[in-house]
């Protein structure tokens, strides 16, 4: 190995990043790498002796308003790190998600000219939409490092670098996940079937598609009424925003809701629902890869402002908008988009799973997947970010 200490700049915005930080770091420790850290990391990375120069949340702007507000701020973050960077030099930048300052970054250091190598690690959904960014990642980064496969084979295409590493929450989840167990933790009834309904956790996303989950709910329980429906509410302006909603239904619809909320620090009664469901019902989004991990038969939906759903069909490049199709490269879940979302179609692709065997199958499915993003499966980051720094 290097006989003198490896210098290593690391740049987070969030926990997530600061999580995978914390374990990047440990994996340089535990395979007898004498190097050490700096840059902007929170305090779990704080906690294996990493060096921040400033607050990881001075990141995490959220919104264009926020962002123009805050873009000075930002500069000069960039900035007084390049200036650190130009006067001491580090052997190796790492910047863990939060792409729009981390790709600025990278390329300010390589117009620089400093002897610098520049790792992603979280890939930016070029693969998605706006495709013609991969040009700027190949120009100003060594190699990405990606949660998934499919975005691996995405950047061998343009001859990027590209290492798949396997998605932390895989590891996370256990593959064997008994419905009985996850329902007994939320205190609820093991006879009873229950269905997760997750219309979003941002206040306009309740708005949208608030009504649409509990119309379908409607329809539902007439047919069946032996269903109870779990709400996750993240916190307690989404719990009154939700029990306003429900002032407009029935009662004895009402009386088989019922609304879930944290019982701890940790956010995460939202996957404790999906967990504890036969059936899921959920916005598009991240959460559908947690259900899928989860091994939870599911439906999909998402109702976007009617100019963004226009734009965005413009640019979206693949067939799929959530990640259990993307990742299988094929339709596992169904997907309610835009016109689709009715509580009509919704209640009938929640009662297709209520068939033993089709859900079945599709929970066969998402283990299938699940295995295939365990990191055993995967590349380990350290080398791959060692092969880099000894690659000429």
């Amino acid at each position: 190995m290097q006989n003198r200490k490896l210098k290593i700049g690391i740049v987070v915005g969030e926990v997530s990043g600061d999580t995978l930080g914390a374990k990047l770091i440990r994996s340089f420790r535990e395979q007898g790498i004498d190097a050490e850290f700096e840059g902007i990391g929170g305090p779990q990375m704080i906690a294996e002796g990493f060096k921040s120069d400033y607050p990881m949340d001075i990141l995490s702007v959220m919104g264009i308003v926020e962002v123009l507000k805050d873009i000075k701020k930002l500069f000069a973050v960039r900035d007084g790190l390049v200036d650190k960077w130009t006067q001491n030099p580090i052997d190796i930048f790492i910047g863990i998600d939060a792409p729009d300052f981390n790709l600025r970054l990278s390329k300010s250091l390589k117009q620089k000219n400093l002897p610098i190598k520049t790792v992603q690690y979280v890939s930016p959904s070029v693969w998605a939409w706006r495709q013609g960014r991969v040009h700027g990642i190949k120009a100003s980064i060594d190699l990405v490092l990606c949660l998934f496969p499919f975005e691996k084979a995405f950047y061998q295409k343009f001859d990027v670098p590209a290492a798949f590493v396997g998605h932390p929450l895989a590891s996370q989840l256990p593959l064997k996940n008994p419905l009985i167990e996850a329902k007994q933790e939320l205190g609820l009834n093991v006879e009873q079937k229950h269905i997760a309904l997750l219309p979003g956790s941002r206040r306009g996303e309740i708005e949208r598609l608030g009504p649409l989950v509990l119309d379908a709910a409607k329809i539902i329980s007439q047919k069946h009424p032996d269903y109870i429906f779990l709400i996750p509410a993240i916190n307690d302006a989404r719990k009154q925003q939700i029990e306003e909603l429900l002032k407009h239904y029935p009662s004895d619809l009402v009386a088989k809701v019922k609304l879930m909320e944290n019982t701890d620090t940790e956010s995460k009664i939202g996957r404790q629902v999906m967990n504890a469901s036969n059936i899921v019902a959920l916005a598009s989004g991240t959460a559908t890869l947690e259900a899928m991990l989860l091994h939870r038969p599911m439906v999909t939906f998402y109702k976007l402002n009617w100019l963004t759903y226009v734009v965005v069909k413009f640019l979206i490049k693949i067939p799929y908008y959530s990640l259990p199709n993307i990742i299988a490269g094929k339709k596992v879940i169904q997907e309610l988009i835009q016109h689709d979302a009715t509580p009509e179609n919704l209640a009938a692709e929640i009662e297709k799973l209520m068939n033993i065997e089709t859900a079945q199958i599709q929970a066969m499915q998402h283990v299938t997947m699940h295995k295939q993003l365990l990191s055993g499966n995967s590349e380990d980051p350290v080398q791959a970010i060692l092969n880099t720094l000894n690659a000429e």
